[in-house]
C-alpha cells in the first residue's frame, strides 16, 4: 500500500469511527480532547497541508500564510468539514512530484513527498484514536506503512538537531527492531543524551532529554522489538508493550517512550 492509498483508507476509517462516537466522548489516548475536538483537529491539519502543497506547483502557501480553518458552530457539521478537507488534501497530493518544493516546519521536510508521508501517518495515528474513542478494536495497519511509521517517529520526531542546538550523548543506547511474522526486518540504534540550545526566533532556552540515531557496532543496553504496528502504536503512546519483546534495561525503554512523547504530542 502506498502513502496516498494509506492516507485515503485511514481518513475514511477515521471518519466512520468518529461519526459513531458521541461528540463529547473523551479520547482515551488524548485525554484533553473530545471526539468532536479530534474530528476538528484532523480536518484542520488536512486543510492546512492541502493549502501548503497548493492545487499546482508554485501555488502553495507558507505556513504563516495559511488562514485558520473556522470551526463550525455545530458538532454535527464536523464530519462534512473533515470530508472536504480530506478531499482537498488528496487532490493536492495526487500525481505530484515528491521532490517538488513546498513549505515545512521541518528543516529536511520542504518537499511534497515529505508532506504526503507525514499526512499518511497523521491519518493513521488519529484513526486509531477515533476507533479507541468509539470503543472499537483498532484496525491493523498495513505492515509496510507501519514500519515506515516507526522510521518516521525515530528519524523525524526523535532524531535531528537544529543548527543552533547541541546534542551531548551520555553513553546510554537502545535499539528498536521490526521483527513481526512475515515482516521485513528493520532496526534502528539510538544514543541518549541532552539537547541544549536557544531558539534564535523565540529566544527560548532548551535543555531536554533526547536521543539520536547512530551507527554503533555491537549490542545496546536495551532493545524493544516486535511487529511494526505494535511498535508504531507504542511509540505514539497509543499502545503498551504487550506483544513487544523488551530486553536489557527496561528503564531505557521507558525513557525512549518519554523522548518520543516530547516529539509526537
Amino acid at each position: 500500500m502506498d502513502a496516498l492509498e494509506s492516507l485515503e483508507r485511514d481518513s475514511e476509517l477515521f471518519g466512520d469511527a468518529a461519526r459513531s462516537a458521541p461528540p463529547d466522548a473523551r479520547v482515551p489516548s488524548c485525554h484533553e480532547w473530545t471526539g468532536a475536538d479530534l474530528l476538528y483537529h484532523l480536518a484542520e491539519v488536512q486543510d492546512f497541508w492541502a493549502r501548503v502543497v497548493g492545487p499546482a506547483p508554485g501555488e502553495g502557501l507558507a505556513g504563516d500564510d495559511v488562514p485558520p480553518l473556522p470551526r463550525p458552530g455545530s458538532d454535527a457539521e464536523l464530519p462534512a468539514l473533515l470530508q472536504r478537507s480530506t478531499s482537498r488534501l488528496v487532490a493536492a497530493l495526487r500525481g505530484r512530484d515528491p521532490d517538488e518544493p513546498c513549505w515545512s516546519w521541518h528543516e529536511e521536510g520542504r518537499r511534497v513527498g515529505w508532506v504526503l508521508r507525514r499526512q499518511a501517518h497523521e491519518a493513521l495515528v488519529h484513526r486509531a484514536d477515533a476507533e479507541l474513542t468509539a470503543g472499537r478494536d483498532v484496525t491493523p495497519a498495513d505492515a509496510e506503512v507501519a514500519a515506515d511509521g516507526v522510521d518516521e517517529v525515530l528519524s523525524v520526531m526523535v532524531d535531528g538537531v537544529p543548527g543552533w542546538g547541541v546534542f551531548t550523548p551520555d553513553g546510554a543506547t537502545i535499539s528498536v527492531a521490526v521483527d513481526g511474522p512475515g515482516e521485513t526486518p528493520r532496526s534502528w540504534t539510538l544514543a541518549f543524551g541532552r539537547f541544549t540550545g536557544t531558539g534564535p526566533e523565540s529566544g527560548t532556552a532548551y535543555d531536554l532529554d533526547a536521543a539520536q540515531i547512530v551507527d554503533l557496532p555491537g549490542s545496546t543496553a536495551a532493545q524493544v522489538a516486535g511487529p511494526a504496528w505494535a511498535l508504531d502504536l507504542w511509540l505514539w503512546g497509543r499502545g503498551g508493550t504487550d506483544g513487544l519483546t523488551v530486553e536489557g534495561d527496561p528503564s531505557l525503554v521507558d525513557r525512549l517512550r518519554r523522548v518520543a512523547a516530547e516529539g509526537t504530542q
